[in-house]
């Protein structure tokens, strides 16, 4: 099978598998309710667990997650070179983010994101993923995940350095393309974060403090709880 074909077929075939908005759908067949119109609106893993329980949540982590690895790992099978591995990663995310199937509105993408970075970077993910998580309290892990997005890009453009040599798994002349790649996974992310549909609390900020809050936190207003008992409510 010509690369060509192949490339369309796993382009065609990331966006509708990322697509599958399983946070939403786990809420509503566990609990009936639809997270676009509940807590802070956001179809992803954190108000699913917030409107439900971790039991059903965690399930849908690691489907997000794997969805994004899972897509990569198959372009790599099929030999397809590291942008268009890259490619068809972003594809997979666009596909969480504006999903076909709820009206090209749905999460954030950051959990399948990482699925992307992982399988791209497998040992820089991981540690980066560590330092995340490790004494990091549950409600700001989208921030500081967010931000080791673009500290990975900054680790691969300078991967010549000894340990970050030997955690990129040492790319040489690919250093640039795989810096371009998280970069890419980075500005997505903060696109979907900054773009999200607008709320009652929108209007109770500023434009540049609502960019901000949108970017850095994942929400309209600083108060975390307030956010996430609210009924979602979109402009």
């Amino acid at each position: 099978m010509p690369d060509f074909v192949k490339l369309i077929l796993m382009l065609i075939g990331a966006y509708f598998f990322g697509s599958i908005p399983a946070a939403y759908l786990a809420a509503k067949w566990t609990k009936g309710i639809d997270l676009r119109k509940t807590g802070s609106g956001n179809v992803g893993f954190t108000n699913l667990a917030v409107n439900t329980s971790k039991w059903v949540a965690i399930p849908v982590l690691i489907f997000d997650v794997g969805k994004g690895a899972l897509v990569v790992c198959v372009a790599k099978w099929l030999g397809l070179s590291l942008p268009l591995q890259g490619l068809v990663g972003i594809m997979a995310i666009i596909g969480h983010n504006w999903s076909i199937f709820l009206g090209f509105n749905a999460g954030r993408g950051l959990l399948t994101t990482i699925g992307v970075a992982i399988a791209l970077l497998p040992k820089l993910s991981a540690a980066l993923i560590i330092l995340t998580l490790f004494g990091i309290p549950f409600h700001v892990l989208s921030t500081t995940a967010f931000l080791a997005i673009i500290v990975a890009a900054i680790c691969v453009w300078v991967s010549y350095l000894p340990v970050l040599n030997w955690l990129t798994g040492n790319l040489g002349g690919d250093r640039l393309v795989m810096g371009l790649i998280f970069l890419c996974l980075w500005l997505l992310t903060a696109v979907r974060r900054i773009t999200a549909p607008g709320t009652p609390l929108s209007d109770t900020v500023s434009q540049v403090q609502l960019i901000l809050n949108r970017l850095f936190l994942d929400r309209d207003i600083r108060d975390r709880k307030a956010w996430l008992q609210r009924t979602a409510v979109k402009k």
